[in-house]
C-alpha cells in the first residue's frame, strides 16, 4: 500500500478518497497547488504524488522535486491542454480526470516510476527520426504496426509522434479511442502553408494516447475527399519538419497507392492524393514495409516492394510480414517467407510477426496498444524487440525485461520465432 499526497480538483479528490483509503493506501496530506506540495515531500516522505494536470498543480519545479526524491508523481487530465502541458514539462504518467479506480490505482499500486526528462537536453537541432510505415492494398497491417511501433517506443522512454498520413481512410483515431471530428495531420499541414504552425498549433492540434508510461501525440487522419489538396508535398514535408523537432520518434501510417497518375499537368492545382505518402517517404530515416503472409499478400508485397525501390534507397527499408502462420502456407510458414522473399527480390533479413487474432481483437475492442490490451501476446512481443533491436536499441537485455515487468530469463533478444 503507498503513502500519498494530494493535489486535486474537490470533485475528483472527494471521488477518489474513499477508495484511497478503502484499499489501504495512506493519504498523508491534501494541499492545494505545486508549491505546497514541494514543501510538503521532504518532511512528509510520501511515495506517490497525485495531482491534477494544470499548471496550478504540475510544474516542472514538482517533476525535479520528485525525481530527486525518487516519488512516483501522477497527474490526472481534464483536456488536452493539459494534457499537452504535462507532455510538455516530460511527464508520462497521465490519466483523464474522470479515469475508474482500477486505473488511478494501477499507477498508485505499480513499479518503479518512468523517469521523467526534466533537465535532459531539448531534442537534436533538426529532425528527429522519421519512421513511414507502407504496405501494398489488401490490409497488411500498416495501422496496426505504427500504433505498436510508436507505443513501444514511448514506453522506450523517447518522446514520440504518432502520424496518420493515410488519404484512403486513415484508422488510427478510432482504433486508439480518440475523437477524429477534425484532421489533425490535415490541420498541421494547413498551418505549415501558411507559415503558422509552431509549438502552440502543435500542442492544440495533436491528441494524447494516454498509458501508463507508453503516452505519444497523435495527430489524426482525413475525414473525407475534400481536405486531399492541404495534403501538398511542401506542406507535408513542413509540417512533418515541425512536428519532428519536438519529439525523437515520429511515425507516419502512410497510403499504400505508389501511383504518379493522378498529377494532372493541366490540372496544377487539383487534389494530389498520394503526394502525402511520397512526401513521407522523402522525409524518413526508415521506411517499413509491410505484407501478408500468405500468396497472395506475399505478391502485392514483391510487387510494391519493386516499385518502392525506385523511390527509397532499398538501405532505408526494412520489410516486415505479417501474419505468418501454417494454416496459410503449410508447414514451416517462415521459412517459406524468407525463401520467397530471398528468391523472388533477393530481400533477406525481414522481420517475421506471428498471426495473433485474439491479441490484435483485444487491441481493437480496448481502443489500445498491444502492450496494453495484450502486453503478453506473441506478436506484441515481436514488436518490441523489432524496436529494441533494430529501431531504437535498448541498453541491455536486463534492462528491457524489468521494462515490460518480465523475468529477466524471459527477456528476448532477437525477434520471436514463428512458424
Amino acid at each position: 500500500m503507498a503513502r500519498l499526497v494530494l493535489a486535486l480538483e474537490p470533485g475528483i479528490e472527494d471521488r477518489l478518497l474513499a477508495d484511497l483509503v478503502e484499499h489501504g493506501h495512506e493519504v498523508l496530506a491534501r494541499l492545494v497547488g505545486w508549491r505546497d506540495v514541494v514543501g510538503a515531500l521532504s518532511p512528509l516522505r510520501p511515495e506517490v504524488v497525485l495531482v491534477g494536470a494544470g499548471r496550478g498543480s504540475l510544474s516542472a519545479e514538482l517533476l525535479q522535486a520528485c525525481d530527486e526524491r525518487g516519488i512516483r508523481l501522477v497527474a490526472l487530465a481534464h483536456d488536452d491542454r493539459e494534457r499537452a502541458h504535462a507532455a510538455g514539462l516530460g511527464l508520462h504518467e497521465v490519466l483523464d480526470a474522470d479515469a475508474a479506480w482500477a486505473e488511478v490505482d494501477r499507477l498508485v499500486s505499480g513499479a518503479v516510476a518512468t523517469p521523467t526528462r526534466v533537465g535532459d537536453p531539448p531534442p537534436p537541432a533538426g529532425r528527429a527520426r522519421v519512421i513511414a510505415v507502407w504496405g501494398p492494398a489488401g490490409a497488411p497491417g500498416r495501422t496496426l504496426l505504427a500504433i505498436n511501433l510508436a507505443a513501444e517506443l514511448a514506453a522506450s522512454g523517447h518522446r514520440v509522434a504518432l502520424v496518420d498520413a493515410d488519404p484512403y481512410g486513415g484508422a488510427i483515431a478510432p482504433s486508439l479511442g480518440l475523437l477524429d471530428e477534425a484532421p489533425g495531420f490535415a490541420s498541421a499541414c494547413r498551418l505549415a502553408g501558411a507559415g503558422a504552425l509552431d509549438r502552440g498549433e502543435l500542442d492544440r492540434i495533436a491528441q494524447r494516447a494516454t498509458a501508463p508510461r507508453a503516452a505519444f501525440s497523435v495527430f489524426t487522419g482525413l475525414i473525407g475527399p475534400s481536405r486531399w489538396p492541404e495534403l501538398a508535398d511542401e506542406r507535408v514535408t513542413a509540417a512533418l519538419d515541425a512536428i519532428a523537432a519536438t519529439v525523437e520518434y515520429v511515425v507516419v501510417d502512410t497510403g499504400f497507392s505508389l501511383e504518379r497518375d493522378e498529377e494532372v499537368l493541366g490540372d496544377p492545382f487539383g487534389p494530389r492524393r498520394n503526394a502525402a505518402t511520397f512526401a513521407a517517404f522523402a522525409a524518413a530515416d526508415r521506411v517499413i514495409a509491410v505484407g501478408l503472409a500468405d500468396p497472395i499478400g506475399l505478391a502485392r508485397l514483391l510487387r510494391g516492394h519493386a516499385e518502392l525501390a525506385e523511390l527509397v534507397d532499398p538501405e532505408r527499408v526494412d520489410v516486415v510480414v505479417n501474419r505468418v502462420r501454417a494454416s496459410a502456407l503449410g508447414i514451416d510458414a517462415g521459412a517459406q517467407v524468407r525463401q520467397t522473399l530471398r528468391r523472388f527480390a533477393g530481400i533477406t533479413g525481414a522481420i517475421l510477426l506471428p498471426n495473433d487474432p485474439r491479441a490484435c481483437d483485444a487491441a481493437i475492442l480496448a481502443a489500445r496498444p498491444l502492450r496494453e490490451a495484450a502486453p503478453r501476446s506473441p506478436l506484441r512481443l515481436a514488436i518490441r524487440d523489432y524496436v529494441d533491436d533494430r529501431v531504437a536499441p535498448a541498453p541491455t537485455t536486463a534492462a528491457r525485461a524489468r521494462r515490460v515487468g518480465l523475468p529477466r530469463s524471459r527477456a528476448r533478444s532477437g525477434p520471436v520465432p514463428v512458424g
